[in-house]
């Protein structure tokens, strides 16, 4: 039989006695709440200006003491409860400076907390404005909501430089493209992701670099700060065939083996297959990455180049010039080759950002870019409790393989 968790206590039951009196509806308890958290403020604020005063109030040891208190400003702040006003005592010597309601603050942390929170979850700035409006009565402007995220702004510079660990065995690179305002103009910005698995076997976002145009300077330039940070080692990289970053990796982290997404190739190959054919031709080359072997996966090859190459050399022609990237995971037994073959891991992170922030069709800035894409990524990073799946054997091989790279 379950039993309810709000169980009272003698006071709390007296309490709430006294909160409901005379209450008809929920509206008339908030209306209650509302005035008795203003009242608990007030005194608190009193409560700090006997402590900063030495004396309570109306207390004889207040003579001649040299300070005094001097009435009150009135400020309305915004809660949970909504608008109220509050009293705020003033001392003569202009001296008294409250804690638990600062001079200037007209909202309490939770209020912040909500917006951030809505911030996060993909909200634009207009519908957290109309949802405060709503639920709290309170008038928010969108400047204002800016105001509070930019207080982010901080935490994601320090988190994007923070120190990093001195050995990745495996590394996922991927961006993920966002419209943005440039000089009255609509550009695309790409956010890239550098995911990395540790030691433990846990997925880590390394870092988010934003930039207009990719290449290879771009790409040089994130695993130049990647090592600034600490990174030695990374066994494995894997990311999608684009343009310098085989180069780039190779420039910074000479002896990582490099892996490139089987997805992304097949689905490129595909791309201009005509339908009657693009069944047939996905079953013959999965046949090559589905392969026991390295052999067997060239044998696979060899048999789509008699089938396919007159009407579609162009696809034999990629496998072959980036066959030594596209196989490397056969140098692996299965376990790590599952993790390796495809940047499913990056990717699933990138549709998990893109689920939060497919409200904001446009940002302003490049920081309004920064803070939701940080922002998404702590609410992803709750679920990453876990090793990826199979670590302690994927683990075990690495070790053995790259044992020269450990010992160095």
């Amino acid at each position: 039989m379950k039993t309810s968790k709000n169980i009272l206590t003698g006071k709390e039951k007296e309490l709430v006695s006294a909160l409901t009196q005379d209450c008809q509806s929920t509206r008339d308890i908030q209306s209650k709440l509302k005035r008795l958290f203003a009242g608990a403020i007030e005194q608190m604020l009193e409560c700090e200006m006997d402590e900063h005063l030495g004396y309570e109030k109306y207390s004889e040891e207040g003579n001649n003491s040299g300070n005094s208190r001097n009435g009150y400003n009135y400020k309305t702040i915004i809660s949970d409860y909504g608008e109220s006003e509050i009293a705020v005592p003033r001392d003569r010597n202009g001296e008294f400076e409250p804690k638990v309601l600062e001079k200037r603050q007209t909202r309490t942390d939770e209020i912040e907390q909500k917006i951030m929170a809505m911030y996060a979850k993909g909200m634009s700035q207009r519908d957290i404005e109309d949802n405060l409006r709503e639920i709290y009565g309170a008038d928010i402007p969108q400047t204002l909501i800016s105001k509070i995220t930019d207080k982010i702004l901080p935490e994601v510079n320090e988190w994007q430089n923070r120190p990093l660990e001195s050995i990745y065995p495996i590394v996922y690179f991927d961006g993920i493209m966002f419209k943005s305002r440039k000089d009255n103009q609509i550009v695309n910005k790409c956010v890239y992701s550098v995911l990395g698995i540790d030691m433990n076997g846990q997925k880590e976002i390394l870092g988010i670099w934003l930039s207009e145009n990719e290449g290879a300077s771009f790409y040089a330039s994130i695993c130049s700060d990647l090592k600034k940070r600490g990174v030695t080692e990374v066994f494995i990289a894997c990311h999608d065939n684009l343009k310098g970053l085989c180069e780039a990796v190779n420039a910074v982290f000479p002896n990582t083996k490099q892996q490139l997404c089987v997805v992304h190739q097949v689905r490129n190959s595909t791309a201009f297959v005509s339908y009657k054919d693009r069944k047939e031709s996905c079953a013959d080359l999965k046949k090559i990455y589905s392969a026991v072997n390295l052999d067997d996966a060239e044998y696979a090859k060899e048999e789509f180049r008699e089938k396919r190459e007159k009407k579609y050399p162009a696809i034999l022609r990629s496998w072959d010039t980036n066959w030594s990237e596209l196989t490397t995971f056969f140098e692996f037994p299965e376990q790590i080759r599952r993790l390796i073959y495809t940047t499913n891991a990056v990717e699933a992170y990138h549709r998990m950002v893109r689920k939060f922030t497919k409200a904001k069709a446009i940002f302003p800035t490049d920081d309004s870019i920064r803070k939701v894409v940080f922002l998404s990524f702590r609410e992803v990073a709750k679920k990453w409790t876990q090793p990826v799946r199979d670590w302690a054997y994927a683990y075990s091989q690495i070790m053995s393989f790259f044992a020269d790279r450990f010992a160095a």
